[in-house]
């Protein structure tokens, strides 16, 4: 599948629209409960709507800071958008040169979420399954990062616990191939304001209240299908 492939098979580009919602505004774009706080600015074009999907959320116990839409592009904000291709619903499509992950859904629609990717010489594509999720996971980078990391060596063989700063966030979806780990995550990151850049170690990471979203709607054991453009394995 070449990139041109991808893109047309998603509805994106000159053609993409966004899709409504049986329920309205608010279901298209998430389905988060807001918790009472916020007011920050929107920026223009950006309905009430965000203000409630990244407003200051608890989750289990955690107060997860609201966005300040000042340090996030617009166009990575999540909104449903028009599908037709041939990936199953339930697939997730990566598409790393535009910094985009889909979930595709059923009756021709993605939810599409911006993402952070890997720095160049980290950045990796093909096919993978989520073989299991977990809320607020514990980080245990492994002994090559941390290698090239000297900063890192407390963290060796223990980890770091959950919680607002762990760099894998809120909720982590873990891929693996043939049934081995291939050590890449679908993360959330405390760092939203790098959603859009090549920052991360490989693996591709999601505003926390987009990775919640993403969780509570990606099945484990889905395929997830990563491009660098070049086509996919």
């Amino acid at each position: 599948m070449t990139r041109r492939t991808l893109l047309m098979g998603l509805g994106l580009g000159a053609a993409a629209t966004l899709a409504g919602c049986a329920s309205g505004p608010r279901a298209a774009i998430g389905g988060l409960t807001p918790y009472a706080g916020g007011g920050t600015p929107l920026p223009p074009g950006i309905g009430p709507e965000y203000a409630a999907a990244y407003g200051p959320i608890e989750d289990n116990g955690y107060l997860i800071p609201g966005i300040d839409f000042r340090r996030v592009q617009p166009q990575f904000l999540r909104r449903q958008v028009s599908y037709v291709g041939p990936e199953a619903p339930g697939t997730i499509i990566i598409d790393t040169p535009t910094r985009y992950a889909y979930l595709i859904e059923p009756g021709g629609t993605a939810m599409r979420y911006g993402v952070g990717i890997g720095r160049d010489g980290f950045s990796w594509d093909g096919r993978a399954r989520v073989q299991f999720k977990r809320e607020w996971p514990r980080w245990t980078p492994p002994n090559e990062m941390i290698d090239r990391q000297p900063e890192l060596e407390p963290l060796r063989g223990v980890g770091m616990d959950p919680g607002l700063k762990n760099p894998l966030g809120a909720r982590a979806l873990y891929l693996f191939q043939n049934g081995e780990d291939t050590l890449y995550r679908l993360h959330g990151t405390p760092e939203y304001w790098t959603i859009g850049k090549a920052v991360s170690s490989g693996c591709v990471r999601f505003m926390n209240h987009d990775i919640i979203d993403l969780y509570n709607r990606a099945e484990s054991g889905a395929t997830v299908i990563v491009s660098q453009g070049g086509g996919v394995a």
